[in-house]
């Protein structure tokens, strides 16, 4: 995953039109059942595929300010890490995951967070509940062991909006097995089942996107209220108390430090290659001029590649090099905006 996506902590949220689309393949039960989103960012998506009156919320969010909008839309939502929540097993009638999509961030560990979520979360889901995975469909062979042995009635669907494009995702729904079903089924039947998961991602194409019209109706079962505990740190008291502490005091000179200023005049007359130096050190960055001329400066320094062609035995030749150069935005108090390279 890339950086922007880690300070997100791993959020894409899944699109409102497909997560319409994957209610329409569900049924839920007269009597009170329960659905949960172990990463359940916003709520928006989840409050839409769980949104009938029969239906009791839960969800886990790392980030305090998902986690208050997932609340505000009427989910019970445990703030913390989803690998430090303890739940009772076979509790959930649903269970509608939509991991990060990222390895383990840690020394020695390299497993794909989607099988890891997995992993921790199906315990939870009652014998004959329903798991609608949301997942890039070249990361459904590191899930294809637990899918194949413990669901059956398995179906994957494309999703088609740009985002979901994007990332190949696909869904992935699934009734939970029953431990009788789990003892009968035979060796070749998992295989079977491994196998056919894993070609998903080469026959992609050739899965049925969600339509208005499902082929296909999966009917969880009733379910009581749910008990979940977080057992792991407490991420808002910490963060509340750390300014407070003398590691922290220590430490955010450092952190924190303030731009020094810089004044005077230099000793000898500067030439281009100092100027450029300050230039993109962004030491020339600042409020400039008076009236309609004031405007704000910023450089910066860019990479250009500069092309030719050249004609050697009949065969044309490109050829690349690059630079760097100075590139200067100027932003005025008009609102005009001029970029100067």
């Amino acid at each position: 995953m890339r950086l922007a996506g880690r300070t997100r902590l791993g959020f894409y949220p899944l699109p409102l039109p497909e997560a319409e689309g994957i209610r329409r393949f569900l049924a839920f039960p007269d009597k009170q059942c329960c659905a949960l989103d172990p990463c359940v960012g916003d709520g928006a998506a989840f409050a839409e595929i769980a949104s009938d009156k029969s239906v009791q919320r839960y969800g886990v969010e790392l980030d305090a300010g998902r986690a208050e909008q997932a609340r505000a839309k009427g989910i019970e939502v445990v703030h913390g890490n989803c690998f430090d929540v303890q739940c009772p097993v076979e509790s959930f009638s649903l269970i509608y995951l939509n991991p990060p999509y990222d390895f383990e961030i840690s020394e020695g560990k390299s497993q794909r967070m989607e099988k890891l979520f997995l992993e921790h979360v199906y315990r939870w889901l009652k014998p004959g509940g329903i798991l609608v995975l949301v997942v890039p469909a070249k990361r459904i062979a590191d899930c294809t062991v637990l899918l194949a042995r413990l669901f059956r009635d398995i179906r994957v669907y494309r999703l088609t909006e740009p985002e979901s494009v994007r990332y190949g995702q696909v869904a992935v729904f699934g009734v939970r097995r029953t431990r009788q079903e789990i003892d009968r089924l035979r060796d070749a039947e998992i295989i079977q089942g491994q196998l056919w998961l894993a070609s998903v991602e080469r026959e992609i194409q050739e899965h049925s996107p969600l339509s208005l019209e499902p082929d296909h109706l999966y009917a969880a079962p009733p379910s009581g209220p749910v008990r979940m505990v977080h057992r792991g740190l407490p991420l808002d008291q910490i963060e509340d108390l750390l300014p407070k502490s003398s590691a922290y005091r220590q430490a955010s000179p450092v952190l924190f430090a303030q731009q020094a200023d810089v004044a005077g005049r230099p000793l000898t007359p500067l030439h281009g290659g100092h100027v450029g130096l300050l230039c993109t050190a962004g030491m020339l960055n600042g409020i400039f001029g008076d009236g309609e001329a004031r405007h704000i400066a910023h450089w910066q320094s860019v990479k250009l590649v500069d092309k030719s062609e050249e004609e050697e035995d009949g065969k044309t030749i490109i050829r690349e090099k690059e630079r760097f150069s100075n590139e200067l935005t100027l932003v005025f108090c008009t609102g005009e905006i001029a970029t100067l390279k």
